[in-house]
């Protein structure tokens, strides 16, 4: 049964929109300020990659894919090609939810590692290697890596924010059934 929008799952709901809009918001204005080789970090990625991870496949898939439309408007040139992208990384994020334990802070880490590189290089494929452009050492040296280093070095302050408030909610929602009982 599709149980979204009952009862406390509202607040996830509220609290995965807070933290998307927060991310596009800083991402696309005052991080872009302090931009390093014209690389900004992809704090949308991070929360896409945390949602997913803390709070399953479904949310995961429904952040990205939101998260990745707000991109698609603003900033892409293909309507639905970020949406995709996001998408399918809240997704991926989301299946590693049962493996995930209390304090471990590895395993998020590399997975928000992965999900950059990865969407990195499906941009690079999809923008500009089906149109001829095959300078991928440049790509790589340039764009993906500084952009890999600067999200990790992000979301290791970022990610634990996330969690916490996530962590709170759940807290609370335990306390309510706890209560009912």
């Amino acid at each position: 049964m599709f149980r979204l929008f009952t009862g406390i799952r509202i607040m996830y709901v509220l609290v995965t929109f807070f933290f998307m809009f927060i991310s596009f918001l800083l991402q696309s204005t005052l991080l872009s300020r302090f931009t390093i080789g014209d690389i900004t970090p992809n704090l949308l990625l991070i929360t896409v990659s945390a949602v997913g991870l803390l709070l399953g496949r479904r949310f995961g898939m429904i952040s990205g894919f939101i998260g990745g439309l707000i991109v698609d408007i603003f900033f892409g040139r293909i309507l639905g090609l970020y949406a995709l992208l996001y998408m399918l990384t809240g997704y991926i994020n989301g299946v590693f939810r049962k493996v995930l334990f209390p304090g471990d802070f590895k395993l998020p880490l590399a997975l928000i590692v992965g999900s950059d590189l990865a969407f990195c290089h499906a941009c690079y494929i999809l923008m500009f290697f089906l149109k001829g452009d095959f300078h991928y050492v440049f790509y790589l040296t340039k764009i993906i890596l500084p952009e890999v280093i600067y999200t990790t070095i992000i979301a290791i302050f970022y990610f634990p924010l996330i969690k916490y408030v996530i962590d709170r909610i759940q807290y609370h929602e335990q306390k309510v059934e706890e209560t009912v009982e």
